[in-house]
């Protein structure tokens, strides 16, 4: 395993791709309403993220088609936009999305209610998100990575909801997958030692059901096996000897 401390000026080109992705979640946020379809969502993504001159880090990747991976209800992660996929009122609608600023990355994910939605639904949002900052609490130096992965775990559970196993965090930085791994659920190991410059995405993916996905025909679109809701949570974050700062949050 690999993983890079970065320098002051890395966090510093870092810092500056996750303002920019910061920004284009926020206007994404008030751009996804009923009628308008998952291709459009995707379109808007990219085109904020070219106002900045920067690169969407996802498109191509590995060959998947597009900018921002959108992913509705029972669709876990990776969902591919389509222009016949029409976002309805009542769906919960899942960004993910990346920068590249200068050869850095940045990758944050978050999930949208659409009109109205059921009580159960805004409770599997509200405790995705914050499951996220129940794991930084242990987001510093001195820590372990399995103290982030055991405290998402646990608070997940505790309200009855699934931590996806198939599907982690990971490292981040010039490559937007670096070591280490980063599960949301407890390991055998405690992992490594956090030490301050690293620099995680960390995302919580929770289910309303069972923990179990599979992967549709389109080899990406990521589904809960039992066809329940799904969220998903993520910023990027940096370690320092004190509180993480995350670099893909709105400031």
């Amino acid at each position: 395993m690999s993983v890079t401390i970065k320098s002051g000026r890395e966090i510093e080109l870092m810092k500056e791709a996750g303002n920019i992705l910061a920004i284009v979640h926020d206007e994404l946020k008030h751009f996804v309403k009923p009628g308008i379809t998952t291709k459009d969502i995707d379109k808007k993504g990219e085109e904020i993220i070219r106002k900045f001159d920067c690169i969407p880090s996802f498109l191509n990747y590995n060959g998947y088609p597009a900018s921002i991976c959108v992913s509705v209800n029972d669709e876990v992660v990776h969902g591919i936009p389509s222009e016949n996929r029409y976002i309805q009122d009542g769906d919960i609608v899942s960004l993910d999305a990346g920068v590249i600023y200068k050869g850095y990355h940045s990758d944050a994910a978050r999930t949208w209610a659409v009109g109205n939605i059921s009580d159960e639904a805004k409770k599997l949002i509200e405790v995705t998100r914050q499951s996220f900052f129940e794991g930084i609490k242990f987001a510093k130096e001195g820590y372990h990575l399995n103290d982030i992965s055991i405290a998402i775990q646990e608070y997940v559970e505790s309200f009855g909801f699934s931590v996806v196993r198939d599907l982690v965090g990971h490292g981040i930085g010039t490559a937007l997958h670096e070591d280490p791994e980063i599960p949301n659920f407890r390991q055998k190991r405690r992992g490594i030692k956090l030490q301050a410059g690293m620099t995680l995405a960390i995302e919580p993916m929770v289910n309303i059901g069972r923990y179990d996905v599979e992967w549709l025909d389109d080899d990406w679109t990521v589904v809960t096996e039992d066809g329940s809701l799904s969220a998903h949570y993520e910023n990027t974050v940096l370690i320092t000897d004190g509180e993480p700062i995350l670099l893909s949050a709105k400031k």
